[in-house]
């Protein structure tokens, strides 16, 4: 996948997520697309470990993966900050 198109998925993502998770307020258009993209490469390797497909291209799985990526990684940080 391309860097631009991972980047927009990311954002997208990082969006997605941080609506889930109540944290949209506190994020800017640049840490929204960081918590994606990180949050991409964790639900590929969750994926992965479960024996599923991680990140395929720019479609509608790849996007679920990352918002769950994401999202775990909202929770973990949260987690982490008491």
């Amino acid at each position: 996948m391309g860097l631009i198109a991972f980047l927009i998925l990311g954002g997208i993502a990082g969006w997605i997520a941080s609506l889930i998770m109540g944290t949209d307020g506190m994020q800017g258009i640049f840490l929204n697309i960081v918590v994606g993209v990180v949050g991409a490469v964790i639900g590929g390797v969750v994926m992965n470990s479960f024996g599923s497909a991680g990140i395929t291209g720019f479609n509608l799985y790849s996007l679920i993966v990352a918002v769950i990526g994401s999202v775990l990684l909202l929770w973990i940080v949260r987690l982490a900050r008491g």
